[in-house]
């Protein structure tokens, strides 16, 4: 556990774990311990339980120890926080259907014994409803441990920005902020309900003990705020710092701007934190201090260190002269223009040039969205490029799309009798249209209507990876079985999903990986995906070709690496950042409005990646370095010997400052 100094601004004990997998199970073993004492003293245990993606892991831990090693949840009452109104128990985005099918179902429990927000009570009669809900959890001997996760305006529960501290139970209206966070759901934010029954501050106040989970680079600054920021019905969280017993349960990524972690030096010494002032942790405070001050690095001085906390890091470097030669040179060497090598690299016996590269996009997207300027320069340079298309991306066509695709395919049949086959197309187009007008938000498409979506992303991909110089038999599509559910919902990693990744890598043998690490992605494809590569690659790592293989991760489509993380830093001219965009144009079906262009963001993907581009290109000629007009960022994966999860291997992507911090296990 990481137990906060005095001199720490925390205002509410944080543990932090390695991992979101580790902790869950941390959780989940809190949670197994009270059933098990409680039932000991024919006790009941009483849980507050919260939807959404953040816990799934805890039911999913849960739901392992009651079939792996006896846990019984007979002896179990729950409360959940809330519920959209109005909603029918059977929709698909009901929260009583969410809780069977990702633990009630799975379990021992009685039903009977489960409480949730019923969004099928008549308006006239919610306020009496909401009465009797807190009735029940006081006559429950109230809540025990209540689990608890955050949205990105601070609520708990759907306790949004101004509700008061004693809120109980009550029907609110949806922040715009929440809906917009939850239109992926209900496939576009003008299906989400405007309104919830959601427990209040108050009444989540009340229970004995009070866990709150956060995973996730975008939920970080608003952790920050709960955590260290004054209380305030602006941000509900904040009240839980007023709570005896309450704590925020976090990965690295979620807790990276909290003090300890983003800025250590201003708390006193960093070796209370387990930490040194090695090459990682002097550039990530020297660049900190560059852009806090607006100077390039080289101009920094040792008064610049000693009045913004990092006497320290002068002491042990051999002031600012010394420090900003090492950080400057650093920051330089990953600047290149040859991302594959260059030509004179060529040496008998060692991978060379040219590579075989292969790179990997979650979506039929991200390659040129992420890394597009890096991919066309691949292949101009002359390497045997592969790219590998993880998933159909289906669910992210319009329907109106697919309409027209199918208009098309009956047009052009009609056209052509001699081909054959215009009845069928004309006889599926009208079954596509009769489903369509009577389908439900979020209902899962008809097979037929599935393949089609696919096929539109498919041959947009390809489109674009021969754009890009990709030779058609380069291009590969997995169409991993995880994602194809036909909902935003998808399957855990199985290992179909592994052994199509492995027989692509065994096939291609690259000397090169591209790779998305950008887990911010907020259906959790990303991190499924890059899941199913470091699985592969730690299954091949006895194979020849493997001691040459270098993998690199890039984001783009939902953050940036930041400078004090890149490895390495491909520079775009004015015309390859052209050229990328026309890549990213390529994949229409994304155009101008994405089915799920992601929270609180309404520019297209292919503005996002030219700004973020254009922010790192800015941000290294502000630190004194060559100006160029956008930058493409990279980090290098490296195995490592922990618990195999997706984040032990960003080694380089998650500095010192994060990663050598104690574990709780």
């Amino acid at each position: 556990m990481n137990t906060p100094n005095a001199k720490q601004p925390e205002r509410i004990p944080v543990r932090v774990f390695e991992s979101s997998a580790l902790a869950s199970a941390g959780v989940a073993a809190e949670i197994a311990a009270l059933i098990r004492d409680r039932a000991a003293a024919g006790r009941m245990a009483v849980l507050g339980l919260a939807t959404g993606s953040t816990p799934q892991g805890v039911y999913d831990e849960l739901v392992r120890l009651h079939r792996d090693e006896g846990l019984s949840f007979r002896n179990v009452v729950t409360f959940n926080l809330d519920e959209y109104y109005p909603m029918q128990p059977e929709e698909l985005q009901s929260y009583r259907r969410f809780m069977r099918e990702y633990l009630f179902d799975r379990v021992d429990i009685d039903l009977r014994s489960t409480h949730l927000p019923d969004g099928t009570v008549p308006r006239d009669g919610i306020n009496a409803y909401c009465e009797q809900y807190e009735s029940a959890i006081r006559d429950a001997g109230g809540i025990d441990i209540q689990i608890l996760g955050i949205g990105r305006t601070g609520h708990i529960g759907f306790n949004e920005p101004g509700s008061p501290r004693d809120s109980r139970t009550r029907l609110v209206h949806l922040d715009k902020v929440t809906r917009m966070d939850a239109a992926s759901d209900f496939f576009g934010e003008r299906n989400v309900p405007r309104t919830a029954i959601t427990m209040g501050v108050g009444s989540i106040l009340d229970a004995k003990r009070v866990i709150l989970l956060a995973f996730g680079e975008h939920k970080a600054a608003i952790v920050r705020r709960a955590v260290e920021g004054d209380i305030t019905p602006s941000v509900a969280a904040s009240f839980l710092q007023q709570h005896v017993s309450a704590s925020f349960v976090l990965d690295p990524a979620a807790a990276a701007e909290l003090t300890r972690y983003k800025t250590p030096w201003a708390l006193g010494p960093i070796e209370q934190f387990g930490l040194a002032w090695d090459r990682k942790s002097t550039r990530k405070a020297t660049i900190w201090l560059a852009r806090t001050l607006e100077k390039p690095i080289l101009k920094l001085t040792d008064e610049d260190y000693s009045e913004h906390g990092l006497q320290d890091l002068v002491t042990a470097r051999g002031g600012a002269y010394n420090i900003n030669l090492e950080v400057f040179r650093t920051l330089s060497t990953t600047i290149t223009g040859w991302p594959g090598g260059r030509p004179s690299d060529a040496a008998p016996g060692k991978a060379g040039f040219p590579k075989r590269v292969l790179v990997f996009s979650p979506h039929p997207d991200d390659d040129v969205i992420s890394m597009g300027g890096t991919f066309i320069r691949l292949c101009e340079q002359g390497h045997d490029v592969h790219v590998a298309y993880q998933t159909s991306g289906n669910i992210a066509v319009w329907d109106e799309a697919a309409l027209r695709h199918a208009d098309f395919v009956t047009e052009f049949l009609q056209a052509f009798p001699q081909i054959g086959g215009a009845d069928a197309a004309e006889r599926l187009e009208s079954s596509m249209s009769a489903f369509i007008r009577k389908k439900r938000a979020g209902e899962v498409d008809t097979p037929e209507l599935q393949r089609i979506k696919a096929l539109i992303r498919r041959t947009e991909a390809r489109a674009a990876a021969k754009y890009s110089g990709v030779r058609e038999e380069n291009i590969h599509f997995l169409d991993l079985p995880f994602y194809e559910t036909g909902r935003v919902k998808k399957k855990p990693i199985g290992e179909e999903d592994v052994r199509i990744t492995i027989e692509l890598l065994e096939r291609v043998r690259p000397q090169q990986i591209y790779a998305a690490g950008d887990l911010s992605d907020p259906h959790g494809t990303h991190r499924v995906c890059l899941s199913a590569i470091t699985t592969a690659l730690r299954r091949l790592a006895d194979r020849d070709w493997m001691r040459d293989c270098v993998v690199w991760l890039y984001r783009g489509a939902w953050q940036e690496w930041g400078p004090e993380e890149i490895e390495m830093a491909v520079p775009l001219s004015p015309e390859e950042l052209a050229r990328k965009r026309i890549a990213i144009f390529k994949h229409e079906s994304q155009k101008d409005k994405a089915l799920f262009p992601g929270p609180n963001d309404p520019r297209e993907f292919w503005q996002r990646a030219e700004d973020r581009n254009r922010g790192t290109a800015r941000l290294y000629d502000k630190l004194g370095l060559a100006e160029y007009e956008a930058i493409e960022g990279f980090v290098r994966w490296v195995p490592s010997a922990s618990d195999g999860s997706v984040a032990d291997g960003l080694m380089g992507a998650r500095n010192a400052l994060t990663l050598s911090s104690p574990t709780p296990r």
